[in-house]
């Protein structure tokens, strides 16, 4: 059964807290899954969160702070000893307890790692802190099972007994050769199935996709998606097997890429949380707030300039608000279909020239389909002498937004920018000037003999 969390549930854990009722507490807590109770922490102060945390059994509390919200988690563990924290990193897999530990200043985080009793996860942990961020080495986890290319394969069950108890989920047998390179993997199934004198020379698969340390993450979120693998080993320039990542932390990644370029789309200048105070939810939105509010003051000054057109053809005005929608929703449309195709680096490139053509076209059936609908609308409202105007007007704003909309990703990508800046409301408030910048020269042109 799902369980939800309810203010009245909230209240009752909170009581219970106060009151010191330890027992009540493990009862109520053994019932529910780790998630629900990272969900319940997450509502409590950080003083209580501590208390009930502190109650769970130690591999429990391990897999909530790893995956706790990184800002949530280091409010939390400000208020945990080294001596506390020690225990729960005892029972995280390798590249969890380095996220937690590089949260912590370097004073905690040295003291943590001597006082663990796992000297092995010691070094693990040592061998992991030195990647920066970014990077496949700092993604993987060492802890995985590797099997020596020479063993029988009765052998090699005994070695997996052994290694399988540190390890959470077994996706892999990697074999390695006496140096420790990566020579391939072999299944859970075939070891099953082979007879117990085989080698595991004869049954390995050589086949097998890897990724070196200093690969980007982003690479590795493609490859893991290419090739739909649960895990995949890591290694060094030597291709010397020193890890692997899993597939959770890919989501992880992909998840919060995705974030950022929703809330970069959207005009956020920062990641913005339900319990952000005002003022920091206020800074997150103002920039691109303030920077639409000049676009748009500078789009009326254009109005402003053609004052005596729309004095002629007062409804001239009527059409400003669909000038500006089309070409706004124009750019988005495109440059979201341009970053689409420029994450997606699987396929074959295309270069700017074919782009540009293909836009081109789209975008000149576009125009011609809006400006007819725009301009069938003129006769409507009984205003015949505007069909060019409008037609003409859409079919160019739908050309140029089309053209921004590619050209403008494409060049913060050649420069080294994240193109997902060139979405929302930048795109939105360049082409509402341009856009009606446009219309009115079109109109000056069409109607100067009125």
């Amino acid at each position: 059964m799902t369980f939800e969390l309810t203010q009245d549930y909230l209240d009752h854990i909170q009581t219970a807290i106060e009151t010191g009722d330890v027992e009540l507490l493990r009862t109520e807590m053994a019932d529910l899954f780790p998630a629900d109770i990272s969900g319940i922490l997450d509502e409590l102060e950080p003083e209580s969160a501590h208390y009930l945390l502190g109650l769970l059994d130690k591999s429990v509390g391990a897999e909530i702070i790893a995956n706790l919200d990184p800002t949530e988690r280091t409010n939390l563990l400000k208020l945990f000893s080294s001596e506390e924290i020690a225990p729960f990193i005892n029972q995280m897999d390798s590249d969890d307890a380095v996220d937690v530990l590089n949260q912590q200043p370097i004073q905690i985080r040295e003291e943590v790692i001597g006082l663990l009793e796992d000297r092995e996860q010691a070094r693990f942990i040592l061998d992991l802190l030195h990647y920066e961020d970014g990077v496949a080495g700092s993604l993987m986890q060492k802890e995985l099972i590797r099997i020596n290319v020479n063993l029988t394969v009765n052998a090699c069950i005994e070695e997996i007994r052994q290694q399988a108890e540190d390890v959470e989920n077994v996706y892999a047998v990697y074999v390695v050769d006496d140096a420790g390179k990566l020579l391939g993997l072999v299944s859970l199934k075939k070891i099953v199935l082979a007879r117990k004198n085989a080698k595991i020379a004869d049954i390995y698969d050589d086949d097998v996709v890897f990724v070196e340390t200093y690969r980007p993450v982003a690479e590795v979120a493609e490859v893991m998606q290419k090739y739909d693998l649960d895990s995949l080993p890591v290694v060094n320039v030597q291709q010397r097997l020193l890890g692997r990542i899993t597939i959770d932390d890919v989501v992880d990644v992909i998840t919060e890429q995705a974030e950022e370029d929703i809330q970069v789309i959207s005009g956020l200048s920062g990641e913005a949380e339900d319990d952000d105070s005002v003022w920091q939810r206020s800074k997150v939105q103002l920039p691109w707030l303030v920077a639409g509010a000049i676009g748009s003051l500078l789009a009326a000054t254009v109005i402003n300039g053609f004052q005596s057109e729309l004095g002629k053809v007062a409804a001239l005005a009527a059409f400003i608000p669909i000038i500006g929608s089309t070409g706004g929703n124009v750019g988005i449309q495109t440059s979201s279909l341009i970053l689409q195709s420029l994450t997606d680096t699987t396929g074959l490139s295309i270069t700017m020239a074919k782009r540009l053509i293909r836009t081109l076209l789209v975008a000149i059936i576009n125009g011609l389909v809006v400006g007819l609908i725009a301009g069938v609308y003129t006769f409507i409202i009984g205003e015949p002498r505007l069909f060019f105007v409008v037609a003409t007007s859409l079919l160019s704003v739908v050309l140029l937004a089309s053209f921004m909309g590619t050209v403008t990703p494409l060049v913060l990508n050649r420069i080294g920018i994240n193109p997902a800046v060139a979405s929302g409301p930048f795109i939105t408030t360049a082409n509402d000037l341009i856009g009606i910048g446009v219309y009115f020269l079109i109109a000056q042109w069409l109607l100067t003999e009125v």
